[in-house]
C-alpha cells in the first residue's frame, strides 16, 4: 500500500492514509475547522437575536449594498469552481485566469464590504448606539467573515503565482496537472471558499429577516 507521496497520498484515491482507509488528515481537519465556524457564527446570531429582542432594539436594515456583495461572493465561489473544472481539464490557460478572477472578486467584496458597513454606521440606527450591547455582535460576525476571506487570498495567490511560474512548457504543465498534492490542495481551497458563499449568504438572509421583526 506504499506510495510515491510516502504512504501519505494516493492519487487513485482520497481516502489512502498510512496504509488505512481513512479521510485524508487535511480534509478532516478542514471539516472540524468549518464546523467550528458553523458554530461560532451560528452562537454570535442567535447571541444577536436574543439581545435584541431582550432589549428592545430595532433591527438593522440591510443596505442593498449588502446584496451586491453577495452577488460579488457567489461570482467569486464560481470562478473557483471554473478555476477547479480547469484545472480538471489540463486547461492551462482556463485555470490561471479563473484564479485570477477569484482574487479580483475577494477584493472586491472586501472593497464593498467596508463601504456597506460604513453605510450602517453613519445611519441612524440604535445598532451602532455607544450604548447598544447588541453591536458588538455585528461588529464580531462582521469582522469574522471578513478576516476568513482575507486569510483565504494568500492561498489563492499562492496558486496563481505558482501557475504563472511553473506552467511555461508542456512538460512543466503535465507535473503541475498530475501533481495530487495540488489537486488535494484546490479541493481543499475551493471548499473553504464555498462555505464562505454560504456563510455569507446566511448572514445576509439572517439580517434581512430578522428586520421584518
Amino acid at each position: 500500500m506504499k506510495s510515491s507521496e510516502g504512504d501519505i497520498f494516493d492519487p487513485e484515491s482520497d481516502i489512502q492514509y498510512g496504509g488505512v482507509e481513512l479521510f485524508h488528515p487535511a480534509k478532516i481537519f478542514l471539516a472540524l475547522f468549518l464546523t467550528g465556524l458553523v458554530m461560532v457564527f451560528l452562537f454570535l446570531t442567535l447571541g444577536y437575536l436574543y439581545t435584541r429582542i431582550e432589549q428592545g432594539i430595532t433591527p438593522i436594515k440591510v443596505k442593498p449594498l449588502f446584496i451586491l456583495n453577495t452577488l460579488t461572493l457567489l461570482a467569486s465561489s464560481y470562478t473557483i469552481f471554473l478555476a477547479n473544472k480547469a484545472y480538471k481539464d489540463d486547461d492551462t490557460e482556463g485555470y490561471k485566469k479563473n484564479l485570477l478572477f477569484t482574487i479580483g472578486l475577494s477584493l472586491l467584496f472586501m472593497i464593498l464590504q467596508i463601504f456597506a458597513w460604513q453605510q450602517l454606521m453613519m445611519d441612524n440606527t440604535p445598532v451602532f448606539d455607544a450604548q447598544d450591547n447588541a453591536k458588538s455582535y455585528l461588529q464580531v460576525i462582521s469582522a469574522l467573515h471578513f478576516i476568513h476571506v482575507f486569510g483565504g487570498l494568500p492561498f489563492l495567490i499562492i496558486f496563481y503565482i505558482i501557475a504563472r511560474k511553473r506552467m511555461v512548457e508542456p512538460v512543466s504543465v503535465l507535473v503541475y496537472f498530475s501533481d495530487p498534492q495540488k489537486k488535494l490542495h484546490l479541493n481543499l481551497l475551493t471548499t473553504y471558499w464555498h462555505f464562505l458563499d454560504i456563510l455569507w449568504i446566511y448572514l445576509v438572509l439572517f439580517f434581512t429577516i430578522n428586520s421584518f421583526f
